[in-house]
């Protein structure tokens, strides 16, 4: 049946479109429910205020992706409109938004698999690095198949528009045609000033709120702001306030502060026996989450070395991740100052010449390395180390011929390894010490990895990377001991962030949880440290282990040091940033929005509680005070 002559006959194909658009973004969002229903409220109740409110938004998106067609069909002239030029141009149009529709779609469908999350900040980081990112899709998915299909249905769906839903009268005046259009352009201004992101938040239930939003919107809306500002955003406390807190929170035994001025919180931290200076490698495994190793209970024996290295060594079994990226867990590792929200320190404007654990170690005549098996651009690495007078060593410093396995994402992690090694050699050679910061690529989708390693074959998905890292990492040490530097060296393993983020609760806790590994047996004692630990603390806990008395500006603690029931972590998503201390969490939220749960680590439940005055004061000063010392230059280095 035609639609109406007059006003759908001219926009027939828009309406037609839009109504195309909305029945694809429902049977989308049913997918993706049922992907993930038993981690949904699924409820009549809840189901229905996903329904109504995704319904809403996927209107929202439509009524301004429509625009371009809507302003096309006005504009079109009535001698031209129903000629066959014409048509053919329509018939383009609706055909290549139609494959952009189902393109989305399925796009959308493998990035909930991945983040369980509409589009989000994420998305937009990925966009920006479209090499790894086309690579990485085009070495991981069934490219040939889906284009295929995605063509094939376009084809279809094109055609039964074209010949059941499409009208070519061409009665309607240009003053009505401009009336629609005019009536179109007040749509997104009212959307602009009305909607925001949060309306889609419309249960308890993370994952429901996910599904009640549109990826589209998310997208938009993550581009947008991707940067937030902590005092605009969170709840604060005055400044008179907060300087003494933070000043409070941050004394440890072990120092005391060079100033009696609240707003200056550089720390004399002083050791009580001789500074170790051997040489320094930190390992930093990509999504090495600690439900992998058989230390802490999986049963899949992926992590035969990391296991046995944990008996060995000093082992930190309680360590937290601050984020879920990469540049989040570099941060933490380098800077040692809680996740403020938005984008990382890493990716962000003025972030030269940082107080950093490579600023302490080059203080102490150390050569500071970053090492990276990718290209460095990416999320602005090289830039940030090199900055911070790190000499960076990427996929672009190791000859072609040592490479034997790649991805878009990275070099083989023996790879990599093998310069470590090398520049080990070398400065034994002239009698320099290195500190060396490694960040792995292999265990990373498309999985791909040497043949012969493990029992697993490439690709062989999140298992044979875990396993291809973990001898990767035997492998290095065990040729580690064959050279004279090894006896004065510590080796340090950790994680960047965990492998998966995505839970039914805003911040899920018990998936943040990563290990750490120090080994130096003839240096550092072994022993099992089961204490809470924050992945910020592991900069000036490395320091102290080696008795290091020095100016610091770090936010972490030394745990070994520090008093029993000081133990707290942070840990965050894009937007929230959370705070644990004993079993409650803080949560605090863009609009000034405060959450407060009792939570147990190892299940990951929460309870809401009636929040803790005290303890929320602490989290905004941890967080207010990291935004403030970075945005006001009080986290330089110490010259």
């Amino acid at each position: 049946m035609k639609l109406d002559k007059h006003f759908g006959g001219r926009f027939s194909a828009a309406i037609s479109l839009g109504f195309l658009w909305f029945i694809l973004g429902a049977i989308l969002r049913v997918k993706l429910a049922l992907f993930s229903y038993n981690q949904i409220a699924a409820t009549p109740w809840e189901i229905f205020k996903v329904f109504a409110v995704g319904g809403i938004f996927d209107l929202i998106v439509i009524g301004q992706g429509l625009l371009p067609l809507l302003f096309y069909l006005a504009l079109v002239p009535r001698r031209f409109f129903a000629t066959k030029g014409n048509k053919l141009v329509i018939m383009g149009l609706l055909w290549v938004s139609t494959a952009l529709i189902l393109l989305l779609s399925v796009t959308e469908f493998y990035f909930w698999d991945e983040f369980q999350a509409r589009f989000n900040f994420i998305a937009v980081d990925y966009l920006i690095y479209t090499q790894e990112v086309v690579g990485m899709i085009r070495e991981g998915y069934p490219l040939k198949a889906l284009f295929s299909g995605i063509g094939l249905t376009t084809s279809v769906l094109t055609v039964i528009i074209w010949k059941k839903y499409l009208c070519w009268d061409t009665t309607l005046s240009f003053k009505r045609r401009l009336g629609v259009v005019a009536l179109a352009l007040v749509f997104p201004i009212v959307v602009f000033f009305s909607v925001t992101g949060n309306m889609k938040n419309v249960s308890t239930n993370i994952l429901n709120n996910e599904l009640a939003g549109n990826g589209i919107y998310e997208f938009l809306s993550a581009f947008r702001n991707n940067e937030l500002d902590y005092v605009r955003y969170y709840k604060t406390i005055p400044n008179e306030e907060l300087e003494p807190r933070l000043r409070q929170l941050l004394q440890e035994p072990n120092s005391q502060y060079v100033s009696t001025n609240p707003g200056e919180l550089t720390k004399l931290v002083t050791a009580s026996g001789p500074e170790k200076h051997p040489n320094i490698v930190v390992i930093t495994v990509e999504s090495l989450s600690a439900d992998y190793m058989g230390a802490f209970g999986n049963q899949k024996g992926l992590t035969p070395n990391l296991d046995k290295l944990a008996q060995e060594s000093l082992f930190f079994t309680k360590v937290y991740a601050t984020g879920t990226r990469t540049v989040r867990g570099l941060e933490a590792l380098t800077l040692s100052i809680p996740p403020t929200p938005g984008q990382s320190i890493v990716r962000r404007p003025d972030n030269d010449d940082l107080f950093t654990l490579g600023s302490v170690l080059n203080s102490r005549d150390y050569k500071s390395l970053f090492v990276y098996g990718g290209y460095g651009y990416f999320d602005n690495m090289n830039d940030f180390y090199a900055k911070n007078n790190y000499q960076v060593l990427d996929r672009t410093s190791i000859p072609k011929e040592k490479i034997m396995t790649e991805t878009v994402w990275g070099v083989a992690d023996e790879v990599i390894f093998g310069e470590a090694v090398e520049n080990l050699d070398k400065a034994y050679a002239s009698g320099e010490k290195v500190f060396q910061m490694i960040m792995t690529t292999s265990n990373h989708r498309p999985y791909i990895y040497p043949d012969g390693r493990i029992d697993i074959p490439s690709p062989g998905g999140a298992s044979g990377a875990v396993k291809y890292t973990d001898w990767a990492i035997g492998n290095f040490l065990a040729e580690a001991k064959k050279h004279p530097w090894f006896q004065d060296t510590v080796f340090v393993i950790v994680a960047d962030h965990q492998a998966a983020s995505a839970g039914k609760t805003e911040v899920p806790i018990k998936k943040y949880h990563i290990p750490l590994i120090v080994y130096a047996p003839n240096l550092i004692a072994p022993g099992r440290v089961d204490r809470l630990m924050s992945q910020i603390d592991v900069a000036p806990t490395l320091l102290g282990l080696l008795n290091f008395s020095y100016a610091s500006r770090f936010m972490g603690y030394d745990i070994m040091k520090l008093p029993v029931g000081q133990e707290r972590i942070f840990i965050s998503t894009y937007q929230n940033i959370a705070y644990a201390k004993g079993d409650n969490l803080v949560v605090l939220k863009p609009k000034k929005q405060v959450s407060f749960y009792q939570i147990n680590y190892q299940t990951g439940e929460y309870t809401k509680q009636v929040p803790d005055a005290d303890l929320v004061k602490e989290a905004i000063s941890w967080y207010q005070g990291a935004s403030s010392l970075y945005k006001e230059g009080k986290y330089g280095a110490v010259h």
